[in-house]
């Protein structure tokens, strides 16, 4: 428990609850830096999709062609350029071993194999509580980073195997050749981390769910189609329904309702300019929204709870279907369990 103190301050907070075990200190710890971790990493990808959208009157806003793209390119980003480098920077942490220099006495005592094998442990670099927890945390991330936003990024999963299969070796050499043994603790579980990543499963179906509904075009281009394009309106078979959806998807700004000081061109290339377009679903007269805004909006709505509904109940009924324990693994350990209880039985009874 006070280790955790010693190397990190604010891991001093778990403590001040008063935890009655130090299983329960731990659990507190990692939830609160799994929280803080979330945020730090995420805060930029959840304004992206959530708040990056076009706001009227204020500068910010996405690409033109939507905030798909901008999420796409963050995503690549961090799964390629952050992994990498993460890596070299974990590997290259760790010094190498140096040689000790034998005290005297200790000459006779170094060729005994077990001694030479604990001097050669000793001079490896020191392990700690958060040798392990901070394997747990990576991984943590990195699972949600590739379901979070799978959607805008499809290529995350296959960046991440890659990743995965690349650190399994670097993790290999360097417990085994740069860090000094971890003691075996015996554990259950993985404990509090499932938990964990039981909620990332939640918020996954919620991320991707608010990237499908709000950041792509996927809901109003089905609404243009089935409402209002040529073939929802003369039943037009034959041409293709998403004809005029870029043209559908633009607003009309008046030149003459530009404030006073705004300096605009009054034309271009000779040709008068009177309106300019920009994307959105806004009246030409007051600049309130359409009806076919809101009708996207419900559907988006409607969109939005109905994968998640789905998506949590294939979930659930895969974690039905798929035990954590598979049988043949529960019969195996009640066999041993009576077996062992039968020596113990032959022993006390003769």
């Amino acid at each position: 428990a006070h280790a955790l103190v010693i190397y990190r301050p604010w891991a001093l907070l778990p403590f001040l609850e008063k935890p009655r075990t130090p299983s329960q200190a731990e659990n507190n710890f990692t939830v609160k830096i799994v929280i803080f971790q979330f945020f730090t990493n995420f805060s930029s990808l959840i304004y992206i999709p959530g708040l990056g959208m076009d706001v009227p009157d204020s500068p910010q806003g996405c690409h033109p062609s939507g905030c798909i793209t901008d999420l796409f390119i963050q995503m690549a980003v961090i799964m390629v350029l952050k992994q990498t480098i993460s890596n070299i920077m974990e590997y290259l942490k760790q010094k190498s071993p140096k040689k000790r220099s034998m005290m005297l006495g200790e000459e006779e005592e170094a060729e005994d194999p077990c001694k030479r094998q604990w001097l050669h442990n000793y001079e490896l670099n020191e392990v700690n509580v958060f040798s392990l927890f901070n394997e747990y945390l990576e991984i943590v991330i990195q699972y949600s980073f590739t379901t979070i936003f799978v959607a805008a990024f499809p290529l995350a999963p296959l960046l991440a195997l890659i990743n995965n299969v690349i650190e399994i070796h670097m993790d290999a050499i360097k417990m085994m050749r740069l860090r000094r043994r971890m003691v075996p603790r015996k554990a259950k579980d993985i404990g509090i981390w499932l938990q964990v990543l039981e909620a990332i499963g939640i918020l996954a179906v919620i991320g991707n769910g608010l990237v499908i509904a709000i950041t792509s075009d996927f809901i109003p281009v089905q609404v243009y189609k089935y409402m209002y394009s040529p073939c929802a309106r003369e039943n037009h078979t034959s041409m293709d329904c998403s004809t005029g959806y870029i043209n559908n998807s633009l607003s009309v700004f008046h030149i003459r309702d530009f404030e006073p000081h705004t300096k605009v061109l009054p034309e271009f290339n000779g040709i008068q300019l009177k309106n300019c377009r920009y994307r959105d679903y806004r009246n030409a007269d007051d600049y309130t929204y359409t009806v076919q805004f809101w009708h996207i909006f419900a559907a988006r709505l409607a969109f939005l709870i109905l994968f998640e509904h789905v998506a949590l109940c294939v979930k659930a009924i895969a974690a039905w279907y798929i035990p954590d324990v598979p049988q043949k693994v529960k019969n195996l350990i009640l066999k041993e369990k009576h077996s062992n209880l039968q020596n113990e039985l032959r022993w006390v009874m003769p």
